[in-house]
């Protein structure tokens, strides 16, 4: 039997038209602006309206990804169809995919098989030019600092301090450390400086973090682009950038619409790298998805560790959220490579494997239920070579704790593979709610809250701060901002701050390298380990396997 592609899966797709979907969601026409057919922005306008109760919320996060791979965006489509199937009124909140990782190596974020949104080949390139625009947003504001610097200084900034980056949403690692202002005066000041991947840029994290254009214009004068002589630090709004940089972003500050592969209506907009951003959709597209249905179904990005710790301690604290239940998603092919099996053998049973491995699923379902005192299931995605006794195992194992384990087979089936867990998701939402806690709360130091994240949820034993990081602290105290939550950018594949410690690994410390301030977004970025802001692309990228033919028809996009 010949198994489709998602793209050819996505391609053989009826869609509906996009008012179709819009009016399916209780949204009127006058709030949607089509972007052709399938697509459509809508006016913020719509969360003015009064009489719109808030849905129920369901998070969607995962164990730590390994390249036997979880299925956690597929999961959350297949589950709001599912969900759809069962009679519910549902919405999906997604992130976009960055241009990235769709050429790169991790592929795009449109969700898989029979569990995907659509039009899938627009989400995962072009969309409607949000990305665009964050990026001509990020380089207007370091073209006007350059230009000030280069029309006499008036803000005193010591070019040897400017910590703002140009962008471009591609895996471009050339571009990572490089000199620029060369060939004399009038070109500018020759200095050391780089490319972030758009995704990494602050202006991402503001757009997603923003509630209003006011708000997005206030965080965005907050943005620290340089520091003078006298370490004072210079904003975008010092630089009088605000007002255009807002004007480039103002309609892709809209939601974006679109709709699953049966039909359930997707807000799909924003999407900041969870290893070195917060990971979440926008705001804004979380809160109207809320408005439009009973329930909504939305993720964080990588593992819980990562994703979720920023989704709750960072979103939801910004937002006023708070999720109603948490699935947790992994694969026994998955656990069984965190129990030390290569993928070449992941085919046959091997519980001692399993054993080894689902410690790593326990302590995100722990962290869940414990931590952050949340309703949470298990989901398995299972393939065919999953044998009963593997899928009993975890689900004892799961039971232990006091969490249901549910199987779930949306990639093949679509939303009916996924009722089991509609329903069960269904019945944690009705349980009783108002228990959840931050894994920190804002008052303690900025060590403490790095130190709180590493004890709490990644099970470590503290965090080594290098002297450099140290000088950092001391002075983002010193400027006020010892009360911003902490977002910390380390590898996603693993609880440590080392990418080789699979599992659930202990008495382990995390490093801390760099610490800078996001003050436009509102939080701290802790960097640990090997973070890179630009990644690169690998030795066979995807980008090898896409083409186009003569009708326009796009293939090799997974």
């Amino acid at each position: 039997m010949a198994f489709l592609s998602d793209i050819e899966i996505a391609q053989q797709c009826n869609m509906k038209p996009i008012t179709e979907i819009a009016a399916a969601a209780g949204i009127d026409e006058k709030y949607v602006d089509q972007y052709g057919k399938f697509k459509a922005k809508i006016d913020p306008a719509l969360l003015k309206e009064e009489g719109r109760k808030n849905g129920k919320l369901i998070l969607v996060t995962a164990i730590t990804p390994t390249p036997a791979g979880e299925g956690k965006t597929t999961t959350t489509i297949g589950l709001a169809d599912a969900l759809r199937r069962i009679g519910k009124n549902v919405t999906v909140a997604l992130r976009e995919p960055s241009l990235g990782p769709v050429f790169g190596i991790k592929g795009g974020a449109a969700g898989g098989g029979y569990a995907q949104v659509v039009p899938m080949e627009d989400i995962n390139l072009h969309f409607t030019g949000d990305f665009h625009a964050i990026g001509a947003a990020n380089n207007l504001l370091a073209a006007m600092l350059d230009n000030h610097i280069q029309q006499g200084n008036a803000l005193g900034i010591d070019v040897r301090k400017i910590v703002w980056k140009r962008c471009v949403d591609m895996n471009d690692r050339q571009l990572r450390f490089i000199v620029d202002g060369l060939g004399g005066k009038v070109n500018g000041t020759p200095r050391e400086d780089g490319f972030d991947i758009t995704v990494a840029s602050e202006v991402m994290a503001v757009f997603c973090l923003a509630t209003s254009i006011q708000d997005l214009k206030d965080r965005l004068s907050k943005i620290i682009v340089a520091y003078t002589y006298d370490d004072q630090p210079v904003t975008a709004g010092d630089l009088k950038a605000v007002g255009a940089m807002t004007a480039l972003l103002k309609e892709a500050l809209k939601p974006n619409l679109v709709q699953t592969l049966e039909g359930t209506p997707a807000f799909v907009h924003g999407g900041p790298f969870a290893n070195i951003a917060h990971g979440c959709n926008s705001v804004m597209a979380t809160q109207m998805a809320l408005k439009m249905g009973d329930y909504t179904v939305t993720e964080a990005g990588f593992g819980a560790d990562l994703g979720a710790e920023k989704f709750l301690d960072i979103k939801c604290r910004m937002a006023g959220l708070v999720p109603d239940a948490v699935v947790v998603v992994a694969t026994v092919r998955a656990l069984k490579m965190h129990g030390g099996l290569a993928k070449t053998d992941l085919a046959k049973e091997d519980l001692e494997a399993l054993e080894k491995g689902i410690p790593n699923l326990l302590r995100h379902v722990s962290n869940m239920k414990n931590v952050y005192r949340l309703p949470c299931v298990v989901a398995v995605n299972r393939f065919p070579t999953d044998t009963d006794r593997e899928i009993e195992f975890i689900i004892q194992k799961c039971r232990d704790l006091g969490v249901n384990t549910v199987l779930s087979t949306v990639w093949a089936d679509g939303g009916e593979g996924g009722e089991a867990l509609a329903r069960e998701v269904v019945r944690l939402c009705e349980e009783e709610q108002g228990y959840f806690r931050y894994s920190y709360e804002l008052e303690g130091s900025i060590e403490e809250k790095i130190e709180a994240v590493v004890r709490k949820v990644y099970g470590g034993d503290g965090i080594n701060i290098l002297p450099n990081a140290a000088k950092q602290i001391e002075q983002l105290t010193a400027l006020g901002f010892a009360n911003c939550p902490v977002c910390i950018a380390k590898t996603q594949y693993s609880f440590s701050d080392d990418p080789a410690k699979t599992g659930a690994p202990e008495h382990f410390t995390v490093t801390v390298k760099n610490v800078k301030i996001s003050a436009g977004a509102g939080f701290i970025v802790v960097l640990t380990g090997d973070i890179l802001t630009m990644p690169g692309l690998p030795a066979k990228p995807a980008a090898e396997r896409i083409d186009v033919d003569e009708n326009g028809v796009i293939s090799g996009l997974f």
